[in-house]
């Protein structure tokens, strides 16, 4: 007879996962739950997997606990709530052996249900409800409550701890927060009386959460554009990125309303799609104002030939793409790093834009403002490239920091004193070797400064041209110009190995929480790496330096085609057997556990004696 599975024991270092139906009034609870837990000093990285529609559909939210601070996907679930009969074969065979299940054991269930190597938890939610609540729709949001309850025992989570984060959510809602005590209070007395000593999962009160904040990279990227002084937002409602707008929203009316007149001192348009929005955008950009519009991949592609035509203009224009799943309408609840050729170059013939990647709800408040600085003073679009992971899911990063005597850089503009003095202007001239010409804003002169733009050909002066020599120099200069970009943007971020190694891997964005904890696990394997996490597009030369310097590079990303790593071999005519895919893209965030075992295992199929190479891992 085969030896029992033991049960997993943990002490802050586990993962849970919630199966709910869609609508249900399960998302609050879970995001209760999760946030119990981080007011006992512990660390977690919760994520959100719902589906596209309103209700009925199965949706998931898997908490990470980490006393350890690791932000990523780990991958396997260690106790599963399950609560959608629809969903429960898959949601029983994604724990881990040893691992827990939670479920409401109102009605009986076959054995065939079950697993050997699990163990089972029943509470009768339903009953218990039934019994207390008559309203239908208040028996299926409290059984939520119920189960945040009971799980509180089972864990050892404060119930006052989730007390308080009631009275907070329901402050001055006096009636609901008694029913929702109330029905927490049910669910902690049923475990303390029949559930008590089956878990071997614990949460014990640390201190390991400091000063850092609790915050979505949607709400941080608005945030980051109030800071970096825009004033127009033009956008259609498009998921992940709606909240961006709606954010932007909620901050100008708290920071940009004149406190004398009570007026607004900025711009904000629901447009009719997604063309008008960025035409909105681009307008404002050619009046001096700072812009931007928030979308993700489907908007990107209808908004392509506005994109050219800022890019060829030479108009500052920030673009917020929360990626998302796909091609076409895809996956839109899902996430994914798949616009970065299609943004990289937007528009029809020869164009190139800059693109920034941040990791984090810190990095998009940062890389927000910075885009805003970066598309004045190169007076191009910027695209800051986040996606549903980072901008809809709440992350733990460092407070936001500004320095409130830090000056927005609006370039190369050219003022009413410097015309009225006589100094030349060409409007598209480089008159310093760094491609970018000098600009006039609308009315700075009454009679200087103006000029014809438009997405034809022009002269150094903006003077129609269609003569060969005109537009090779003018095409030749907007290279020169994202090469002087390559020094503006945000500098990668390396990590070295504990020792010399031939192996490099590069990421960027939302995989980095999960490439941190899947280098240490490879370190601890013996498999050293140095470690580039890139931040921006044009690749500066350090990244050239970085691949110069390794026989062979991983490159990991969520997409089907490897998208960076084409990226890296087109513009740095890099050799592309030294390249190595790690792609993932099922729609859901990349685990530390696929990162180490794609990239383990191929390099013990390059060992000696190994057999066949493989070059690439998918």
């Amino acid at each position: 007879m085969a030896a029992a599975t033991p049960f997993i024991e943990a002490v802050n270092d586990f993962v849970i996962k919630f199966a709910n139906v869609n609508g249900s009034g399960s998302a609050s609870a879970n995001e209760l739950f999760a946030k119990a837990i981080l007011r006992m000093g512990v660390p977690v990285s919760p994520r959100n997997i719902f589906p596209s529609n309103i209700q009925g559909l199965p949706t998931w939210y898997e908490v990470r606990v980490s006393e350890a601070g690791y932000m990523g996907r780990r991958g396997g679930t260690d106790m599963m709530v399950a609560m959608n009969p629809q969903t429960w074969d898959a949601d029983v065979a994604e724990l881990v052996p040893g691992g827990y299940l939670f479920y409401d054991s109102t009605r009986a269930l076959p054995p065939s249900k079950f697993r050997e190597d699990i163990r089972v938890i029943g509470m009768p939610l339903t009953e218990i409800c039934n019994a207390v609540y008559h309203d239908p729709r208040q028996r299926q949001l409290f059984k939520n409550i119920v189960y945040v309850g009971a799980l509180a025992i089972l864990l050892g989570i404060e119930p006052e701890v989730v007390e308080k984060l009631l009275g907070e959510q329901y402050r001055g809602k006096e009636r609901l927060l008694a029913s929702n005590v109330q029905a927490l209070h049910l669910g902690c007395d049923f475990a303390r009386e029949h559930l008590s000593a089956s878990v071997g999962l614990r949460v014990r009160r640390a201190d390991r959460v400091g000063k850092r904040i609790f915050v979505d990279g949607n709400s941080a990227a608005a945030l980051g554009c109030v800071y970096g002084g825009a004033t127009v937002a033009a956008w259609y409602p498009i998921t992940p990125s709606s909240s961006v707008a709606e954010a932007f929203q909620k901050y100008c009316a708290k920071f940009r309303v004149d406190p004398a007149t009570g007026q607004n001192r900025f711009a904000i348009v629901q447009a009719e799609d997604e063309l008008a929005s960025i035409g909105m955008v681009v307008g404002a950009g050619w009046n001096g104002a700072r812009a931007f519009t928030a979308t993700s991949g489907p908007g990107i592609s209808l908004m392509a030939e506005f994109i050219g035509l800022a890019y060829f203009a030479e108009i500052p224009v920030t673009l917020i793409n929360v990626q998302r799943g796909g091609p076409s309408t895809g996956m839109p609840t899902r996430t994914q790093q798949a616009d970065i050729l299609c943004c990289a170059y937007a528009s029809h013939g020869d164009t190139k834009h800059v693109l920034l990647f941040p990791e984090d709800p810190h990095e998009c408040f940062e890389h927000a403002a910075a885009a805003l600085d970066l598309a004045d003073r190169l007076q191009t679009p910027v695209f800051l490239m986040t996606d549903l992971d980072i901008g809809m899911n709440q992350r733990l990063c460092e407070p936001f920091e500004w320095d409130e005597s830090r000056a927005y850089d609006r370039g190369k503009v050219m003022t009413a004193e410097e015309l009225e003095a006589g100094r030349d202007f060409g409007r598209y001239k480089d008159v310093d070797g760094d491609g970018i010409p000098w600009r006039t804003l609308p009315g700075t002169h009454p009679t200087k400064g103006s000029f014809f733009t438009r997405g034809t050909t022009r002269d150094a002066y903006a003077r129609y041209s269609e003569r060969g020599p005109d537009y090779i120099y003018n095409m030749e200069r907007l290279l020169k110009k994202f090469a002087t970009a390559a020094a503006m943007v945000p500098q990668p971020v390396l990590r070295p190995a504990a020792q010399p190694t031939e192996l490099g891997v590069i990421y960027f964005g939302s995989t980095s929480p999960a490439m941190h904890e899947a280098l240490e696990a490879l370190e601890a394997r013996g498999i050293h790496l140095d470690a580039m996490r890139l931040r921006a597009f044009p690749f500066p030369e350090s990244v050239v330096q970085f691949l110069a310097g390794h026989r062979q590079v991983f490159v990991v990303e969520q997409n089907r085609d490897a998208q960076m790593r084409s990226l890296l071999i087109n513009e740095l005519d890099i050799d592309p057997a030294r390249l190595v895919r790690v792609l993932h893209f099922d729609g859901t965030p990349i685990t530390a556990r696929f990162v180490t075992e794609a990239i383990a295992g191929h390099v013990r199929k390059q060992a000696p004696g190994a057999g066949s190479d493989t070059k690439e891992t998918a």
